[in-house]
């Protein structure tokens, strides 16, 4: 591990977690929490196996990441972040935030997974109607799905696929993550690909600017609703 050999507090940290890589191993446990080997390659495509190897054993070093030898019948190494490294959150949403300007198009070769909506998601929804019941929107995107869970005011994000949605929205990550930060109506949306499979007038309890922000909730954002 480098270091850029400055009594600075920044410099510190940076010496940690300023690694290529680095901070995505973390956004990976943070969005899914013990995870596989197996897990972190699948979520860090581009990275090399003994890269991957090198980087979790520095983190570990710095106390940021420790294994549990599951039983079975998982039985297999999971790592986790620790207490030290659940507290780079703020640090990854403040990321997030800031590199959303820079995603209005996918770059040539860009790859994408499904639980990277997490941050988007945390960012941009809001669950304006907490005493409603439960919803569920799946998200499909570059054949990487992920759940929206929303109950009691939370919203979370999750990697796979919900058997009973109350909405389905699939397409173009773009797209998602443009109805997601208000720059598209779902009308909008639907007009430029985006397939959306159930009553859109849920997503009026999510998102942001919509009618419900003003304290009136619309019936199809109440209830679980069918295509």
């Amino acid at each position: 591990m480098r270091s850029y050999g400055e009594y600075c507090s920044i410099a510190k940290a940076l010496d940690v977690i300023g690694d290529r890589w680095s901070l995505l191993i973390v956004r990976e446990l943070l969005i899914r929490g013990g995870c596989r080997y197996t897990d972190l390659k699948d979520g860090l495509p581009g990275i090399a196996t003994n890269l991957l190897s090198d980087r979790i054993r520095e983190l570990e070093s710095a106390g940021l990441v420790r294994r549990e030898d599951a039983p079975p019948p998982v039985a297999t190494t999971l790592f986790h972040l620790t207490e030290a490294g659940a507290e780079l959150r703020p640090v990854l949403d403040a990321l997030g935030r800031w590199g959303v300007r820079y995603m209005i198009e996918p770059a040539d070769g860009d790859q994408f997974r499904g639980q990277w909506f997490a941050f988007p998601a945390s960012l941009f929804l809001r669950d304006r109607d907490p005493g409603g019941p439960p919803l569920l929107i799946e998200l499909r995107a570059a054949d990487s799905p992920a759940v929206i869970e929303v109950s009691g005011g939370t919203v979370c994000t999750r990697p796979g696929t919900a058997a009973d949605a109350d909405l389905t929205l699939a397409g173009a990550p773009q797209l998602i993550l443009r109805l997601f930060a208000g720059g598209l109506s779902p009308a909008q949306a639907a007009d430029l690909g985006l397939q959306i499979r159930g009553d859109a007038r849920v997503l009026d309890r999510l998102l942001p600017g919509s009618p419900d922000a003003a304290g009136s909730t619309p019936a199809g954002a109440r209830g679980r609703t069918r295509a």
